[in-house]
């Protein structure tokens, strides 16, 4: 059960990734854009960036660590359930919201 001290963490090991906020909300941004803040609404989790396809996709999955609310419907970005998510699979989508945001010479740097 990874908490945003091992979110921020995972997102350190990624260039130029900045601890800000977001909504007045911990955030995580590369080059100004955010990909990830934890979220204080009542239903909680983490918001990560990612594309429509793949938000669709987790959460056809039925697994309990991903869901959405009315307010992200349509919205590229899943919620995550940092109680009940696999880490292994967190440090990913980190990854992947990271990439939506991040400048091309970022993502060249990464791949190196």
């Amino acid at each position: 059960m990874p908490s945003w001290t091992e979110v921020v963490a995972m997102a350190a090991e990624l260039p130029e990734v900045t601890e800000s906020t977001s909504y007045n909300t911990p955030a995580l941004k590369v080059a100004g854009k955010g990909f990830a803040r934890l979220r204080s609404e009542a239903e909680g989790g983490l918001v990560l960036m990612c594309g429509l396809d793949e938000k669709e996709a987790l959460l056809a999955g039925g697994d309990p660590a991903f869901y959405t609310t009315p307010h992200y419907d349509g919205y590229g970005a899943i919620l995550v359930n940092l109680d009940k998510v696999d880490p292994g699979q967190l440090r990913e989508l980190i990854e992947e919201a990271w990439r939506l945001k991040a400048p091309a010479k970022l993502r060249k740097a990464l791949d190196g």
